[in-house]
């Protein structure tokens, strides 16, 4: 760290493709647009992006700890569980991992930030509602904050996506910075 960045509070980013901007330049993700936003609006805070593309919550849990170390965050915002739902996995599994990194981060004295996911209805009704309840469940449990669901202005709009149909367009990157605000924003006093 250099004397510019040992005196401000950090926003830890832990996500997957979605958060690391998958198939976009380095500027233009949401996080790297909310970045942005928090250098001209709030003095002595800074982003530090550690997501990684196909992440799942296994690996965020596993990983988790040693980003708290690295960067000692004042705020964890956690996107993680949309690959953990496209390979099906279990919902007690991602549920367990996800309690575990909001529980690491509180360890940690850091303000949480849970942005949720849902699943497309192919996978059954009983998975999709029981993988959008996780989010809600861990929040409600540890009293953190969250955003049910990232891609929700965008959702029912093909423009807004790459050619696979998963990873929004640098056009609709704004979007998503404007729906996180709200909920990112409070977290930063």
């Amino acid at each position: 760290m250099n004397a510019n960045t040992a005196n401000m509070r950090t926003v830890l980013v832990l996500g997957d493709s979605l958060a690391a901007g998958y198939g976009l330049a380095a500027s233009q993700g949401w996080v790297a647009l909310t970045a942005d936003r928090i250098g001209k609006t709030k003095p002595g805070w800074r982003v530090v992006n550690a997501s990684i593309s196909g992440e799942t919550t296994a690996g965020g849990a596993a990983r988790i700890d040693g980003e708290l170390k690295r960067t000692r965050p004042a705020v964890v915002v956690i996107e993680l569980g949309a690959n953990d739902g496209l390979r099906g996995l279990p919902l007690a599994q991602t549920r367990a991992n996800l309690d575990a990194m909001v529980r690491a981060a509180k360890a940690s004295n850091a303000r949480v930030l849970l942005i949720g996911m849902r699943m497309p209805p192919n996978l059954g009704k009983a998975y999709t509602q029981g993988f959008e309840a996780n989010y809600r469940t861990v929040a409600s449990q540890h009293g953190v904050a969250l955003l049910p669901f990232l891609l929700a202005p965008i959702a029912l709009d093909r423009s807004a996506y790459q050619a696979d149909n998963l990873h929004p367009v640098a056009s609709a990157q704004p979007k998503l910075r404007d729906h996180v605000w709200p909920a990112l924003e409070p977290l930063l006093k």
